[in-house]
């Protein structure tokens, strides 16, 4: 009931998650029940890579989040996601006890080699997996609370606040390239063996993660589905169109912007939790500011402000690089900035909006007959 509520008015939406639900149930029949000689079977390196996929789908829905309805352009939304993404990977790197490569079951293997004589006190609690998962939201929405009671409550708006999030996921980026900080300096975290007892190269395993992937997803969607619905939602779109008016009769547009800038941290850093057991590593590179950049161009390609739009422009987006990038890597890069330059000259809406386009484009040729 309260789902059909979220999602009145909101074809796209239905028809994203309709989808995605019939995907979730095919894709593990098609990889566990089909034999792997039958041209249905789905392989392993598949549903890790669509699991991969739907990460990103979720880190575009934050984004989408802040900027197509906050109207916030934020530049630096894979700080988030990497440290959820370190928060998982911490986890993972206890997990491996004495099966690393100097057998020690207290200190990493990059901590050994580095001649580290004890656990860091900021590594403790990580062998435990709940401990781990509230990392995962705590860490990101705090350094987002922070960052945003800050910067708002300093009314740096505009492109000021974007360079702000680039600046900070750069410097993040620069810290973490560091051995002392302990977090495994430019080769990051890896070879990790197993979650919650489950060995991580089990085809069990990776259907549960792209499942995983899959319900987060679906749960984002709804949850930024229901904030814009909402009274809040409304107050939100106000800030994003008329923010002058709206603090000007009273509401604390500071307040709100921080509130909707926290959670949608937290859902890139869920995102990033969900993606580095399925790619097997998380490093620096994470951070990098062209990452960031990147996820704003899945959400333009996409459709701003639509939600539905942020997940079909991030599995688009990656599959095309998934292809590109084997076929003609040195061009990616030009491909995807001459996408973003079309999609924004011709398709301001998104491939989303196309559709709308379309319907509008056939009724004027018709009225004008």
């Amino acid at each position: 009931m309260l789902i059909t509520s979220i999602l009145r008015n909101d074809r796209g939406g239905q028809i994203m998650l309709g989808v995605l639900l019939a995907v979730l149930i095919a894709v593990p029949i098609l990889n566990l029940i089909v034999p792997a000689g039958n041209p249905l079977h789905v392989p392993t390196y598949l549903v890790t890579l669509m699991g991969k996929y739907l990460t990103y789908a979720l880190l575009a829905i934050a984004v989408d989040l802040v900027w197509g309805y906050l109207g916030i352009l934020s530049l630096g939304h894979g700080a988030f996601f990497a440290l959820g993404g370190y928060a998982m990977g911490m986890y993972l790197m206890r997990q491996i006890g004495d099966r690393g490569v100097y057998g020690n079951p207290e200190l990493p293997d990059f901590m050994v080699f580095l001649n580290w004589k004890e656990l860091p006190w900021f590594w403790y609690g990580f062998d435990m997996f709940w401990f781990a998962m509230i990392m995962v939201v705590l860490i990101p929405g705090l350094l987002a609370f922070l960052f945003g009671w800050l910067a708002f409550r300093s009314r740096v708006t505009g492109v000021y606040l974007s360079i702000m999030t680039q600046a900070l996921t750069y410097a993040l980026l620069l810290a973490f390239f560091r051995n002392e900080m302990g977090f495994g300096g430019n080769n990051g975290l890896t070879d990790f063996k197993d979650i919650l007892g489950f060995s991580l190269q089990a085809d069990g395993t990776r259907i549960a993660l792209f499942i995983a992937s899959g319900i987060a997803v679906m749960l984002g969607y709804l949850l930024c589905r229901y904030i814009i619905n909402s009274k809040l939602g409304r107050v939100v779109v106000a800030i994003r169109d008329a923010e002058s008016r709206t603090r000007f009769v009273g509401y604390k547009v500071e307040n709100y912007k921080v509130w909707v800038f926290t959670v949608s941290a937290m859902l890139a850093g869920i995102a990033g939790a969900l993606y580095v057991p399925q790619v097997g590593i998380i490093n620096p590179g994470e951070f990098s500011p062209l990452n960031s950049i990147e996820i704003v161009i899945w959400v333009a390609i996409g459709g701003r402000a639509t939600l539905y739009g942020a997940v079909l422009g991030a599995i688009l987006v990656n599959y095309s690089k998934t292809v590109f990038t084997g076929l003609m890597p040195e061009s990616w890069l030009f491909m995807l900035g001459a996408l973003f330059v079309l999609v924004t000259l011709y398709l301001p809406k998104g491939l989303a909006g196309l559709v709308n386009q379309i319907k509008a484009h056939t009724i004027n040729k018709k009225v004008a007959a």
